[in-house]
């Protein structure tokens, strides 16, 4: 099971950095990076799947923490998704997807 957790942890942090990374880039190119996207998903996916695999174990959870981060990473990709079916984005749009990124890890790390 520690195989698995460590495994969903390196996953997610990668995902989210594929999330940071596209939106940074964005800010230059004002389109949608390929990988923001499927970055978004996956770390959403993971993030579940990660707490499911935490509260099989011998894990305290703290739910506020889950709950708060699970809530950034839906905005983050409900963003995405939005900004997907655009054909020109705004440095705005960038800046607060990589914003809530850098939140929601700090989250993560910090609490």
């Amino acid at each position: 099971m520690d195989i698995l957790r460590s495994v969903l942890v390196i996953l997610h942090l990668l995902s989210w950095a594929v999330v940071f990374g596209a939106a940074l880039a964005g800010l230059r190119q004002r389109v949608m990076p390929a990988g923001l996207l499927h970055g978004a998903v996956s770390a959403l996916v993971t993030g579940i799947l990660l707490v499911g695999v935490l509260e099989m174990g011998d894990y305290d959870v703290n739910h506020v923490k889950i709950g708060i981060k699970l809530v950034v990473a839906l905005v983050v990709t409900g963003l995405v998704f939005w900004g997907n079916r655009k054909d020109e984005l705004d440095k705005a749009f960038f800046g607060s997807v990589a914003g809530l990124t850098a939140v929601n890890v700090a989250i993560a790390v910090l609490v």
